[in-house]
């Protein structure tokens, strides 16, 4: 399950316009997720680099004993593209459905997570692109909404020792990636594989080495083609 909500950003040019009224010299020009279109990659890398030292989970600061707790497994913040804007998105694993009053009790944890936790931290951090410096906000006091959106998770083939997963297209944040293998190896009855292919990626020192990582353990478009049996006949 995914929570979709907006993205918006300061940002600071390195030869600022002084004519421009827009732009102010604290508070730089203000930029919507539409703007922010631009900057995709690097407010990606900057999330992705600003979550790592805790693998990204923010459910480990949930502190209630209730069912969302039992519930949730995780819930990562990355950045997607959604509707041609610039989205903040928290990936949330489920156990199970969380009921309506649930998912409030969610959104409401996330939204305290980006205006006074995580997201708090995360908009003091300058993020440098080619053209100037942003500084960007997951939660805005005037009209911050989570929209839910539901990821349907295909069931792996019988009988088949590594379950396939499809890498082109989808969503190339590490951890969300990460997140849909864990989740085909535990329906494949595969947890222990899930474990420990989670803990490997989260110790790898590239994205490309964190793919091939989980490549070894789902099928993608990275795993090897298996070698074709050689015929007896064909033995010299």
């Amino acid at each position: 399950m995914k929570f979709y909500s907006p993205l918006t950003a300061e940002f600071f040019p390195n030869e600022p316009d002084w004519e421009d009224e827009s732009y102010n010299e604290y508070e730089g020009c203000q930029l919507n997720g539409h703007d922010l279109l631009q900057y995709a990659d690097a407010v990606n890398e900057a999330v992705k680099k600003d979550i790592a030292d805790f693998n990204g989970d923010l459910m480990q600061y949930y502190h209630e004993d209730d069912f969302v707790r039992r519930k949730v497994v995780s819930a990562v913040p990355s950045v997607e593209i959604c509707g041609n804007k610039l989205c903040g998105c928290m990936n949330v694993e489920l156990r199970e459905p969380l009921n309506e009053g649930e998912q409030a009790a969610l959104c409401d944890y996330i939204s305290g997570q980006y205006s006074d936790g995580w997201g708090e931290g995360f908009e003091q951090r300058d993020i440098r692109v080619d053209d100037g410096t942003l500084a960007v906000h997951f939660w805005q006091e005037d009209g911050f909404k989570m929209t839910p959106s539901f990821e349907k998770i295909p069931k792996p083939e019988k009988n088949s020792l590594r379950p396939k997963m499809q890498l082109i297209g989808q969503d190339g944040n590490i951890f969300a990636i990460m997140g849909r293998a864990s989740r085909l190896l535990k329906n494949a009855g595969q947890s222990d594989k899930a474990k420990e292919m989670c803990d490997r990626v989260t110790a790898s020192q590239s994205y490309s080495e964190a793919l091939n990582i989980v490549s070894e353990y789902v099928e993608t478009e990275l795993s090897p083609s298996p070698t074709p049996k050689r015929d007896r006949g064909d033995a010299r």
